[in-house]
């Protein structure tokens, strides 16, 4: 039959690397267990069907996605002009009819002379060389054992516990300071030894500004399952949602992820009666997650909450706080930035099994993945846009992490290179971002 790249899931990321290789003249066999194995989510056998939602999120270039969908047009995307054929209104947002979208993909597909789709369960690691694994958040039992065997069983997660991620530009800094309740002030009211800057930012909130913030907790609504069986998943101690946490009572909070121990408000000289904790999320530090805020709130609700806190009352929230069944691995860990695994040659994961998250990143990811499996049929060496890019940016976000911190992310400028210059509009910042940008991937698509 002679040399093929071979693809396991026909999801987003699944789809669009077969299209990829299959465009650059490679033969592609795309296995997809559903219809006969069906999942929890999935109402049809098409390929690429939306569960989530029918958002493909915004096409305005001042969003990262907008941004990302025009570099995914420049490798030549699938999915992309399936979804502006069956665009839905939406406003800003690139939603679409999901059944005849998805519908569309799969004849595509179908038809392509050069993929030929197998409608059959994956249940242990094929041989076949190149390898692309796109199983997606719902990957089988079967797989999901075969993926622990390969990359080891501490770096799989199948349980998704985030706390909201904000840009450190938007934080008020004359209201936050920097200290660790784990230097000498440790369990005491002494001040912290000089020497190098401490690891988080604190916020610190008197006494009505925390019980504002416990109740505002307490009376947020939560969102829906994400994925089916959901609602069942059990809380772990260490990933409580922090709105249950603030139902469990006034102090809950006060003596758990907001203890203020060890810290010092330097403003004041004392002690906060309580304090959030940010750590920094990416190399750059452009990024700061919330300390024990995990949840399950509303977006909406997160947003309100997130701004009552002294400190972040602009905070730029680009990644919200989510509490789902997933499955991925830690990228840090076991990826390389071509998408291939580290030690493991021609054996490349894509979509959301990669830490990915949302229907543009995923494709986007097995876009990658497509292209650089068949220019290794092709003897040729793997490429990574610059990392100026959405794309480029967040594959190092996903291989350059610290691997204790790393949590699945979406497309959003906070993650690229910080400009030369602050510029504090945010409209004015995101093309700042796109017009260093497109130059750049315009220069990677000629070298291809």
């Amino acid at each position: 039959m002679g040399p093929m790249v071979t693809i396991v899931g026909g999801g987003f990321a699944g789809s669009e690397a077969a299209w990829a290789a299959a465009q650059r003249g490679v033969r592609v066999r795309l296995f997809e267990m559903r219809p006969g194995t069906p999942t929890a989510v999935h109402r049809t056998g098409n390929l690429a069907e939306p569960v989530c939602s029918n958002s493909l999120k915004s096409n305005r270039i001042e969003n990262a996605s907008g941004l990302l969908k025009e570099e995914m047009r420049g490798l030549g995307s699938l999915i992309l002009p399936c979804a502006e054929a069956h665009r839905v209104p939406a406003g800003e947002a690139l939603a679409v009819d999901a059944e005849a979208f998805s519908r569309e993909v799969t004849e595509r597909i179908d038809a392509h002379p050069l993929i030929e789709v197998i409608r059959e369960e994956v249940a242990s690691l094929p041989s076949d060389r190149p390898l692309i694994l796109a199983t997606g958040p719902l990957t089988s039992e079967p797989m999901a054992l075969a993926l622990r065997d390969l990359v080891g069983g501490d770096c799989l997660a199948f349980f998704d516990a985030v706390a909201p991620t904000v840009t450190l530009e938007s934080l008020d800094m004359s209201l936050v300071f920097r200290a660790s309740r784990r230097g000498k002030g440790y369990d005491s009211d002494e001040p912290e030894e000089e020497g190098p800057p401490a690891d988080y930012l604190n916020c610190p909130l008197d006494r009505d500004q925390y019980l504002a913030l416990q109740q505002a907790l307490g009376e947020a609504e939560v969102a829906e399952p994400h994925l089916a069986g959901e609602e069942r998943a059990p809380y772990f101690d260490a990933c409580m949602p922090v709105e249950e946490l603030a139902r469990r009572g006034p102090r809950t909070l006060a003596f758990g992820p907001m203890r203020p121990i060890g810290l010092r408000d330097p403003r004041t000289g004392r002690r906060p009666y309580a304090a959030v904790q940010l750590r920094q999320e990416n190399r750059a530090g452009t990024l700061w997650g919330l300390v024990g805020f995990q949840t399950r709130l509303k977006w909406p609700d997160q947003q309100r909450i997130v701004r009552l806190i002294p400190g972040l009352q602009n905070a730029e929230i680009v990644r919200y706080g989510v509490m789902h069944r997933n499955t991925y691995v830690c990228s840090p860990h076991v990826l390389l930035p071509t998408f291939e695994l580290l030690g493991k040659p021609d054996i490349y994961l894509a979509g959301q099994i990669t830490g990915v998250e949302g229907y543009v990143e995923s494709p986007a990811s097995g876009m990658l993945a497509g292209l650089n499996a068949a220019r290794s049929l092709s003897g040729l060496p793997g490429v990574v846009p610059p990392d100026v890019t959405v794309l480029g940016s967040l594959v190092r976000y996903l291989v350059e992490t610290p691997a204790k911190r790393f949590a699945p992310m979406n497309a959003n400028y906070g993650i690229l290179p910080p400009l030369p210059e602050r510029i504090r509009a945010r409209l004015e910042k995101a093309r700042r971002y796109a017009d260093r940008a497109k130059p750049a991937y315009d220069e990677f698509v000629r070298g291809l």
